[in-house]
């Protein structure tokens, strides 16, 4: 018997919900009215929150904060790639707080996440760490590292490949786009 992926990516970009009336009602409430994440060129949900949104970069079809407790820290930069998707409560922070003076942030290479990747619920991204394109992490995941390479499934805290993707499978999908 052949191996099957366990993740299908055709499936998985299939699946991304629309975004209802009501989300960009209640966008429009939080960001024109009450001002909250107010610098934002794009709708989020009212529980995300996104520092310094000028700092990020974003591929096509990519909307980060539209899912629930989105947090990002954009200070030092944040590149995402084309098609990627954030989970709800995930993580990016591309700065750390100074360890004597909590008021400065230490300077760092911007994240970035490559093309057609899926950050899962919960997950973290810290400073400096490089993704590469179909880079798939885990739920709840810490990832202190960079995975240039992509086409790989990271999970854990501290984050390590746990499965590799088939190249070709994920190429043709990307062509299809």
């Amino acid at each position: 018997m052949a191996d099957k992926p366990v993740y299908d990516l055709k499936t998985f970009f299939r699946m991304r919900r629309e975004m209802s009336v009501g989300f960009y009602l209640t966008d429009f409430l939080f960001r024109k009215i009450l001002r909250q994440n107010a610098d934002t060129k794009w709708a989020i949900h009212h529980t995300s929150t996104i520092h310094c949104p000028g700092r990020i970069t974003l591929g096509k079809g990519v909307f980060p904060g539209d899912s629930p407790g989105v947090y990002i820290n954009a200070s030092n930069g944040v590149d995402i790639g084309d098609y990627t998707n954030l989970g709800p409560n995930v993580g990016l922070i591309s700065a750390n707080h100074d360890v004597v003076n909590n008021d400065r942030h230490d300077a760092a290479d911007p994240i970035s996440i490559g093309r057609f990747c899926w950050v899962g619920m919960g997950a973290v991204i810290l400073p400096s760490v490089r993704l590469g394109d179909f880079t798939i992490v885990g739920a709840g995941s810490v990832v202190t590292k960079s995975f240039t390479e992509g086409y790989c499934v990271i999970a854990g805290n501290p984050a390590r490949v746990i499965r590799q993707l088939n190249k070709e499978e994920c190429n043709a999908f990307a062509q299809s786009k």
